[in-house]
């Protein structure tokens, strides 16, 4: 088990925490605030909640969260150290001094930094400048894969592609940034969209809700799968980005925008944003609004998943590294998760349909185990579910734990059958039980037929094992 240093639990470093934790990780912590373990034991239980729904598969056994005392205690055992302090320069300079005092030699660095450039952090960083990247992300950082990776031109590319690889390795997404520029990239452009909105504000044109809406119920949705070229290249029709450009383009010429300019804060702005905010969604407190955010995320991710493109297809890969060895116990384990929150009825638990599509994806773990996976499919061979029933024997919600094991109660020739138990948690209630018969079909005739050789006889070993489970 690995271990990462958080230098600052804040919103972002709590999220840190909590992607490192989930993702296995041993995590050591050090803020001088009191109220830190408070803050983000709050972070870790939303985190805990909403990542795993995510993945179809179960996330590796949780890592230790522990708070130090000191900064040297906290990186002293760290691979990767992760500093989230406030944005001071001053402040981030004595935190790197002392961390080149006490973390490996060969610790990475990360700094959240949205606004400074690697160089000049590196400048005053001493013997940690060649290991000390940009590694920003975005809250909450348990949930969205992105973080750009900023390392300037004083850290080698074997320490950047190390980089990347750990960062990958905790399902996010590491976007090589290769040139120095104030805030990067994605905050620049966010920068853009918050000083127009300001002005809009401002000027009366519109409230803080109306541009929220404007934002949610438009142009973010294509964002969200999308992004900004792709999307507008759609817009140009048949002929494409040229023709968008030309069509377009000499907008760009007319006074639409203010983004040179920048509101004065004067108390009246600043009460007007605040008062609209605060009438926006200030009946709900930010313990409230996180929950409503990460589950709009998740249902907003798995869709994306579903068609496996933009970061649905990230999650896609990284939860196949995720997968463990298929399961030898008798009955054999073929499901641990959790139940995510878009497979919720009227009545706020998990739709029966979905209990098939869990039983659906307990019967593909055992083919994996004989061998009928998906080289087998294209091969032109799978099984097809004949029959299947049923029972309905406890509620289960969003966020739950569940695991279904799994028995084959008949293996001969072209028929196999399952039974499959599902359980909250190991130990927990019998939420549901499946009978399931299958039968062994030829791709190309669409008609039953015996399995190959090898998979006949791994069925049929497999069988015999689970006689009398």
């Amino acid at each position: 088990m690995r271990t990462a240093a958080i230098i600052g639990g804040g919103v972002i470093g709590g999220g840190w925490a909590a992607r490192f934790a989930l993702m296995g990780w041993r995590v050591r912590v050090y803020d001088p605030d009191p109220e830190a373990a408070r803050k983000i034991g709050a972070v870790m239980e939303g985190a805990a909640r909403a990542l795993p729904m995510l993945y179809d598969v179960a996330l590796p056994p949780r890592g230790e969260i522990r708070f130090c005392e000191t900064l040297a205690e906290a990186v002293a055992e760290a691979d990767w150290v992760q500093e989230s302090v406030p944005e001071r320069i001053d402040l981030k300079t004595r935190v790197f001094a002392e961390i080149g005092v006490h973390a490996r030699p060969d610790a990475l660095i990360g700094t959240s930094t949205s606004g400074f450039k690697p160089s000049e952090l590196q400048d005053n960083a001493g013997a940690i400048a060649p290991r000390l990247m940009v590694a920003h992300p975005f809250n909450p950082v348990y949930l969205l894969p992105l973080v750009e990776l900023v390392p300037g031109s004083n850290v080698a590319p074997d320490i950047v592609e190390k980089a990347k690889t750990i960062l990958t390795g905790i399902g996010m997404y590491p976007l090589h940034v290769r040139a120095e520029i104030d805030a990067h990239i994605a905050d620049r452009l966010l920068e853009s969209v918050w000083r127009e909105a300001l002005w809009l504000v401002k000027d009366g044109i519109a409230t803080t809700e109306e541009i929220d809406n404007s934002i949610r119920y438009g142009f973010g949705l294509r964002w969200a799968q999308m992004g900004l070229f792709e999307t507008y290249r759609i817009a140009g029709g048949e002929a494409g980005m040229a023709h968008f450009l030309d069509q377009f383009g000499p907008c760009l010429a007319w006074p639409w925008s203010r983004l040179t300019e920048v509101p004065d804060f004067t108390p009246e702005l600043v009460q007007l944003i605040a008062g609209q905010s605060d009438a926006q969604s200030g009946h709900l407190d930010i313990r409230a609004l996180e929950r409503q955010r990460d589950d709009n995320l998740v249902a907003l991710l798995r869709a994306l998943r579903q068609q496996g493109t933009a970061a649905g297809k990230l999650l896609i890969a990284h939860e196949k590294t995720l997968r463990t060895a298929p399961s030898s116990s008798v009955p054999m384990v073929t499901q641990t998760r959790r139940v995510p929150v878009d497979w919720t009825d009227v009545n706020g638990h998990m739709n029966e349909g979905r209990f098939g599509q869990v039983f659906s994806d307990a019967s593909e773990e055992l083919m994996r185990r004989i061998g009928a996976d998906e080289d087998y499919i294209a091969a032109g061979h799978s099984y097809f579910t004949a029959e299947t029933t049923i029972k309905y024997l406890a509620e289960c919600h969003a966020g739950d734990a569940v695991q279904v094991t799994t028995c084959v109660t008949l293996g001969e020739g072209k028929k196999l059958r399952l039974f499959h138990e599902m359980r909250r948690d190991p130990e927990g209630d019998l939420l549901a039980t499946c009978d399931q018969f299958l039968l062994h079909v030829s791709l190309k005739t669409r008609r039953s037929c015996p399995p190959l050789p090898e998979v006949a006889a791994r069925l049929e070993r497999l069988a015999t094992e689970h006689t009398g489970a």
